[in-house]
Protein backbone atom coordinates (compact mmCIF):
# COMPACT_ATOMS: atom_id res chain seq x y z
CA UNK A 1 0.00 0.00 0.00
CA UNK A 2 0.81 3.62 -0.43
CA UNK A 3 2.64 5.11 2.64
CA UNK A 4 0.12 8.28 4.36
CA UNK A 5 2.71 11.07 3.59
CA UNK A 6 2.68 10.03 -0.41
CA UNK A 7 -0.81 9.34 -0.58
CA UNK A 8 -1.03 13.00 0.64
CA UNK A 9 1.06 14.36 -1.65
CA UNK A 10 -0.28 12.20 -4.70
CA UNK A 11 -4.10 13.15 -3.62
CA UNK A 12 -4.47 16.74 -5.59
CA UNK A 13 -3.35 14.98 -8.77
CA UNK A 14 -5.90 11.88 -8.57
CA UNK A 15 -9.08 10.96 -9.90
CA UNK A 16 -11.76 8.10 -8.98
CA UNK A 17 -13.17 6.53 -11.72
CA UNK A 18 -16.06 4.13 -12.17
CA UNK A 19 -16.28 1.79 -15.03
CA UNK A 20 -18.54 -1.51 -15.84
CA UNK A 21 -16.75 -4.72 -16.19
CA UNK A 22 -15.88 -5.54 -19.62
CA UNK A 23 -14.35 -1.95 -20.21
CA UNK A 24 -11.15 -1.78 -22.21
CA UNK A 25 -8.85 0.95 -19.98
CA UNK A 26 -6.33 1.12 -22.53
CA UNK A 27 -5.50 -0.56 -25.68
CA UNK A 28 -2.38 -1.75 -27.56
CA UNK A 29 -3.08 0.21 -30.31
CA UNK A 30 -3.33 3.83 -28.14
CA UNK A 31 -0.97 5.64 -25.92
CA UNK A 32 -1.77 5.70 -22.58
CA UNK A 33 -1.12 8.44 -20.67
CA UNK A 34 -2.35 7.82 -17.14
CA UNK A 35 -1.46 5.26 -14.81
CA UNK A 36 -4.43 3.62 -12.27
CA UNK A 37 -4.27 2.38 -8.79
CA UNK A 38 -7.59 -0.36 -8.36
CA UNK A 39 -9.79 0.68 -5.52
CA UNK A 40 -11.95 -1.83 -6.11
CA UNK A 41 -12.31 -5.12 -8.97
CA UNK A 42 -10.07 -7.17 -11.11
CA UNK A 43 -8.38 -6.36 -14.24
CA UNK A 44 -6.13 -8.46 -16.58
CA UNK A 45 -3.48 -7.34 -19.20
CA UNK A 46 -3.56 -9.50 -22.54
CA UNK A 47 -1.90 -9.37 -25.83
CA UNK A 48 -3.01 -10.92 -29.06
CA UNK A 49 -1.13 -13.79 -30.31
CA UNK A 50 -2.13 -15.13 -33.41
CA UNK A 51 -5.72 -14.80 -33.16
CA UNK A 52 -6.11 -15.55 -29.66
CA UNK A 53 -5.76 -13.34 -26.45
CA UNK A 54 -2.46 -14.47 -24.02
CA UNK A 55 -3.68 -13.32 -20.40
CA UNK A 56 -0.42 -12.01 -18.87
CA UNK A 57 -1.40 -10.42 -15.83
CA UNK A 58 -3.82 -10.31 -13.48
CA UNK A 59 -5.09 -7.26 -10.74
CA UNK A 60 -6.66 -6.37 -8.38
CA UNK A 61 -7.32 -4.33 -4.98
CA UNK A 62 -4.03 -2.44 -4.17
CA UNK A 63 -2.21 -3.01 -7.78
CA UNK A 64 -0.94 -0.34 -10.33
CA UNK A 65 -2.27 -1.05 -13.57
CA UNK A 66 0.54 0.60 -16.01
CA UNK A 67 1.42 0.49 -19.72
CA UNK A 68 5.50 0.20 -19.20
CA UNK A 69 6.47 1.02 -22.33
CA UNK A 70 3.87 4.25 -22.22
CA UNK A 71 5.75 4.82 -18.65
CA UNK A 72 8.91 4.21 -19.80
CA UNK A 73 9.34 5.78 -23.39
CA UNK A 74 6.16 6.79 -23.94
CA UNK A 75 5.28 4.44 -26.73
CA UNK A 76 1.67 2.83 -27.46
CA UNK A 77 2.06 -0.34 -25.30
CA UNK A 78 1.75 -4.12 -26.51
CA UNK A 79 -0.80 -4.76 -24.12
CA UNK A 80 -4.76 -4.48 -23.77
CA UNK A 81 -6.21 -4.10 -20.24
CA UNK A 82 -9.75 -5.13 -19.60
CA UNK A 83 -11.41 -5.17 -16.48
CA UNK A 84 -13.31 -8.07 -15.57
CA UNK A 85 -15.63 -6.51 -12.93
CA UNK A 86 -17.08 -3.55 -12.24
CA UNK A 87 -14.35 -1.32 -11.25
CA UNK A 88 -13.49 1.66 -8.86
CA UNK A 89 -9.90 3.00 -9.71
CA UNK A 90 -7.88 5.86 -8.93
CA UNK A 91 -6.29 7.67 -12.13
CA UNK A 92 -3.16 9.87 -12.58
CA UNK A 93 -1.66 11.16 -15.30
CA UNK A 94 1.29 10.69 -16.04
CA UNK A 95 2.15 14.41 -17.13
CA UNK A 96 0.93 15.30 -13.56
CA UNK A 97 3.13 12.17 -12.14
CA UNK A 98 6.40 13.61 -14.05
CA UNK A 99 5.86 17.13 -12.95
CA UNK A 100 5.81 16.15 -9.31
CA UNK A 101 8.91 14.03 -9.59
CA UNK A 102 10.85 16.90 -10.53
CA UNK A 103 9.73 18.44 -7.62
CA UNK A 104 9.07 15.40 -4.95
CA UNK A 105 12.28 13.41 -4.09
CA UNK A 106 10.00 11.33 -2.10
CA UNK A 107 7.19 10.51 -4.63
CA UNK A 108 10.15 10.36 -7.42
CA UNK A 109 11.65 7.04 -5.11
CA UNK A 110 8.13 5.95 -4.20
CA UNK A 111 7.47 5.47 -7.93
CA UNK A 112 10.72 4.10 -8.96
CA UNK A 113 10.19 1.53 -5.88
CA UNK A 114 6.45 0.33 -7.41
CA UNK A 115 8.10 0.33 -10.57
CA UNK A 116 11.12 -2.26 -9.39
CA UNK A 117 8.30 -4.14 -7.47
CA UNK A 118 6.42 -4.47 -10.57
CA UNK A 119 9.54 -5.59 -12.89
CA UNK A 120 10.28 -8.06 -10.15
CA UNK A 121 6.96 -9.72 -10.24
CA UNK A 122 6.89 -9.53 -13.96
CA UNK A 123 10.20 -11.73 -14.02
CA UNK A 124 9.22 -13.95 -11.24
CA UNK A 125 5.93 -14.56 -13.19
CA UNK A 126 8.19 -15.54 -16.35
CA UNK A 127 10.41 -17.44 -15.13
CA UNK A 128 8.00 -19.41 -13.55
CA UNK A 129 5.98 -19.89 -16.71
CA UNK A 130 9.41 -21.10 -18.46
CA UNK A 131 10.86 -23.28 -15.97
CA UNK A 132 7.82 -24.96 -13.78
CA UNK A 133 5.20 -27.47 -14.45
CA UNK A 134 1.73 -26.38 -14.36
CA UNK A 135 0.68 -27.55 -11.23
CA UNK A 136 3.62 -25.82 -9.07
CA UNK A 137 2.48 -22.35 -11.63
CA UNK A 138 -1.34 -22.89 -9.97
CA UNK A 139 -0.13 -23.71 -6.38
CA UNK A 140 1.94 -20.38 -6.69
CA UNK A 141 -1.04 -18.66 -8.16
CA UNK A 142 -3.16 -19.95 -5.09
CA UNK A 143 -0.87 -18.76 -2.63
CA UNK A 144 -0.73 -15.19 -4.25
CA UNK A 145 -3.85 -14.56 -4.89
CA UNK A 146 -6.37 -17.15 -3.89
CA UNK A 147 -9.75 -15.11 -4.86
CA UNK A 148 -8.36 -15.16 -8.18
CA UNK A 149 -10.15 -18.56 -8.76
CA UNK A 150 -13.49 -16.87 -7.63
CA UNK A 151 -13.07 -13.43 -10.05
CA UNK A 152 -11.77 -14.60 -12.61
CA UNK A 153 -12.52 -17.19 -15.94
CA UNK A 154 -11.02 -20.37 -15.59
CA UNK A 155 -9.63 -19.53 -19.51
CA UNK A 156 -8.11 -16.48 -18.49
CA UNK A 157 -6.24 -18.30 -15.41
CA UNK A 158 -5.37 -20.89 -17.80
CA UNK A 159 -3.84 -17.91 -20.16
CA UNK A 160 -2.14 -16.49 -17.34
CA UNK A 161 -0.63 -19.62 -16.18
CA UNK A 162 0.37 -20.48 -19.77
CA UNK A 163 -1.61 -23.87 -20.34
CA UNK A 164 -5.08 -24.49 -21.91
CA UNK A 165 -8.13 -25.10 -20.32
CA UNK A 166 -8.63 -28.57 -20.41
CA UNK A 167 -5.43 -29.06 -18.82
CA UNK A 168 -6.09 -26.22 -15.80
CA UNK A 169 -9.15 -28.90 -15.10
CA UNK A 170 -6.88 -31.62 -14.86
CA UNK A 171 -4.30 -29.44 -12.67
CA UNK A 172 -7.11 -28.69 -10.35
CA UNK A 173 -8.48 -31.27 -10.56
CA UNK A 174 -5.31 -33.04 -9.25
CA UNK A 175 -4.70 -30.70 -6.55
CA UNK A 176 -8.13 -31.62 -5.04
CA UNK A 177 -7.42 -35.19 -5.36
CA UNK A 178 -4.01 -33.79 -3.00
CA UNK A 179 -5.93 -32.01 -0.61
CA UNK A 180 -8.42 -35.16 0.62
Amino acid sequence: MIDEKIRDRLMPFVTEVNYPKGYILFSSDKLERNIYFIKKGMARAYVEDDGRDVTIWLGMEGDAVISAKGYVYGEKGYETMELLEDSVLYKISMTDLQALYHTDIEVCNWARRLIEREFVRTEHHLIGNLSEPAADRYARLLQEKPEVLQRVQLQYIASYLGISPEHLSRVRAGNKKRAK
